[in-house]
């Protein structure tokens, strides 16, 4: 039997307590559901150092068990190794965007495909907002948003 190589993906937002450990436990929740979460590394941090050691926020944890998806994570910063060792590393927002394509170009062996999760939606709604100062409604809509981009990046990476 052949041996199957590992993929790898990394969400990312601004303080890692709220888009991306949503995005990395629907994401694995569907990996798993699909039989494949073996041979995916999944994880998610932050651009910032704002959140570093925190759980997700409350609010987004309470729309995971509502949609029965399993969500354990602390909040951490983005390395210069993830650059190298991450396939995949996709995030929320322009801004994101703009602060992975900075810190990647100070990595001299930045390996990874540098991607708005958006870029992925069916629905072509590129930008996950932060639903931080947001309601219940905006967590949901986020569970949404990465739903849909989630299903068409493992469709298209199995």
């Amino acid at each position: 039997m052949a041996a199957t190589q590992t993929k790898s993906v990394l969400f990312v937002c601004l303080g890692n307590i709220c888009r991306s450990p949503i995005a990395e436990a629907v994401f694995r929740k569907m990996a798993t559901d699909a039989g494949a979460v073996d041979k995916w590394r999944i994880d998610s941090a932050a651009t910032s150092t704002y959140e570093i050691g925190n759980p997700p926020d409350h609010r987004g944890q309470a729309c995971m068990k509502r949609h029965t998806v399993p969500m354990s994570h602390v909040a951490k910063q983005v390395t210069k190794d993830d650059f190298m060792s991450f396939e995949y590393i996709l995030c929320m927002d322009e801004s994101n965007l703009s602060d992975l394509n900075r810190k990647a170009k100070s990595v001299e062996n930045s390996q990874a495909k540098i991607e708005l999760l958006g870029s992925y939606d069916p629905l072509k709604q590129r930008i996950i907002k932060d639903p931080y100062y947001g309601s219940d409604d905006d967590f949901e809509k986020v569970y949404e948003q990465c739903v849909r981009c989630c299903k068409a990046f493992l469709e298209m990476n199995s």
